[in-house]
């Protein structure tokens, strides 16, 4: 039996949302694809599926000080993706990136606390 993501990490919120949100990120990739929208497909697909795997690296941490690191590279990330989906929501003849966007705030929402909380605990 092959075990899933969701199972593996269904005790962390922050993996399983920011895993959610690069799913969805792709789909919405590959919406932008299919309407001839490459250069912004591109950029979407590359900050927002980058913000999953680096909290994904930050669970190895080699230190406190290297975990808070990680996560503000996931955080500068997320706020490239806001960048590039606040765009996308502004352009004609570009789908809506409402649900994407609300779930992105969620995700740095969270990665605030957390880089907070390490920070106060180092």
């Amino acid at each position: 039996m092959m075990i899933t993501f969701s199972e593996k990490y269904s005790d962390n919120t922050i993996l399983v949302k920011s895993f959610e949100f690069a799913k969805n990120i792709v789909e919405y990739g590959e919406k932008l694809e299919s309407i001839r929208k490459f250069v912004v497909a591109n950029q979407v697909l590359k900050s927002g599926t980058s913000i999953g795997a680096n909290i994904k690296e930050a669970q190895n941490a080699e230190s406190k000080a290297d975990f808070v690191h990680k996560m503000k590279i996931a955080m500068k990330e997320a706020e490239e993706t806001e960048f590039w989906l606040f765009l996308c929501n502004e352009l004609n003849n570009y789908p809506s990136a409402e649900k994407l966007l609300a779930e992105l705030f969620d995700i740095i929402k969270i990665l605030n606390k957390i880089i907070s909380t390490s920070k106060r605990n180092t």
